[in-house]
């Protein structure tokens, strides 16, 4: 992969087209004021703040603090115990969780949806969804509608707490001051009741992320395959470098970003780099999918790149489907490629350092 290649520089062109127009499922980390566009994992770190969220994503995640309202359709949503949405939550995704705080009202049409003992809307709930657990504090009245109702032992509601479901579970510590009612009427009300998780079931943001992972991947093997061929390879042949080298990269890579940041100068590299760290990320998920597809199918005598794309993220997507053990072996997975991916540059990088020299020095010779 030499830079100095026009051919080369058409497909590094035509990776960075795809990262461009695949961009809604990417990895993005929120980093502005107002965070707008779509993107693949939009994140408010903790201690950062943020004017408000309005995106489509495969996953949103609220550490910090939101000052405005999030408005989102993903895959999963969740705003930590750390964090805090200052105006209203209004969602469809898969699953949302509520740890922390939302000063304004609710509004959600989910596969599930969980406010826990740690979580608190300061307004209204309105849910639709497959299953609702409220076992936190509510400032207003609760809509729910879904198959599976459960108020918990924590749970804190102010106002009106009605229902619609076929499986109610009410727990004799649960205290609410506006009583509590079942309505069958719910499952077709408003906006966020009933259907909002039969629109997006569970499973959306998984179908999203592979639809993602497969398109790039199926770039990064065509525009290059003897690069992307040595990447999977030395996963199998070296993974303890190739982790220890992804782990370094994930962690010093940042750091090092914001320390050119301090400067004004610094600043809009700085930028620059966090996106392309960003796109890094993806590419070496990606990688670690396809290196896993390929050492199973090295094993069973039956290489195939594509096949081994292919088999790579739908396991890696099943996997992360279960708890704990998915969070997991998706993180090893994105080390396991970021470090066979940094390896496979520098390599390249110094071939065409000793290209250079060779060159060199045999115009010297011909001098």
């Amino acid at each position: 992969m030499v830079l100095s290649d026009d051919s080369t520089r058409r497909r590094i062109a035509l990776v960075l087209a795809a990262v461009a127009l695949l961009s809604p499922l990417a990895t993005g980390i929120a980093a502005a004021q107002s965070i707008q566009s779509p993107s693949g994992s939009v994140v408010v770190a903790e201690g950062e703040t943020v004017d408000s969220v309005e995106t489509a994503a495969a996953t949103i995640v609220v550490r910090g603090t939101v000052e405005g309202d999030v408005s989102g359709a993903a895959g999963s949503i969740r705003i930590a115990e750390t964090g805090r949405v200052d105006g209203s939550l209004r969602a469809a995704a898969g699953t949302v969780t509520v740890d922390g705080a939302i000063g304004g009202d609710a509004e959600v049409g989910a596969g599930s949806f969980e406010l826990t003992d740690t979580g608190r809307v300061d307004g209204s709930l309105d849910v639709g969804a497959g299953s609702i657990t409220v076992d936190g504090a509510v400032g207003g009245d609760v809509r729910a509608a879904a198959d599976s109702v459960v108020l918990g032992p924590n749970a804190v509601v102010d106002g009106e707490f009605r229902y619609d479901a076929e499986t109610f579970t009410e727990s004799p510590d649960a205290s609410v001051t506006g009583g509590v009612v079942e309505d069958p009427s719910l499952g077709g009300g408003g906006p966020g009741i009933g259907g909002g998780g039969d629109l997006l079931p569970s499973w959306v943001g998984t179908a999203y992320g592979v639809a993602a992972d497969l398109a790039l991947g199926a770039v990064l093997l065509f525009a290059f395959p003897r690069f992307s061929r040595a990447v999977g390879d030395r996963v199998g042949t070296d993974p303890l470098v190739s982790g220890g080298v992804g782990l370094l990269a994930l962690v010093v890579t940042p750091l090092a970003l914001l320390l050119v940041a301090i400067t004004i100068v610094g600043l809009p590299v700085a930028l620059v780099g966090f996106a392309a760290y960003g796109v890094a990320i993806w590419i070496g998920s990606v990688y670690g999918q396809y290196a896993l597809g390929s050492l199973v199918l090295d094993r069973l005598d039956s290489p195939n790149r594509w096949l081994a794309l292919l088999l790579g993220v739908v396991a890696v997507a099943l996997i992360g489907l279960l708890p704990w053990v998915g969070g997991v072996a998706e993180s090893l997975v994105l080390l396991l490629g970021l470090g066979s991916l940094a390896l496979g540059l520098s390599d390249e990088y110094r071939g065409r350092d000793r290209g250079t020299a060779a060159a060199e020095a045999d115009a010297v010779t011909a001098d």
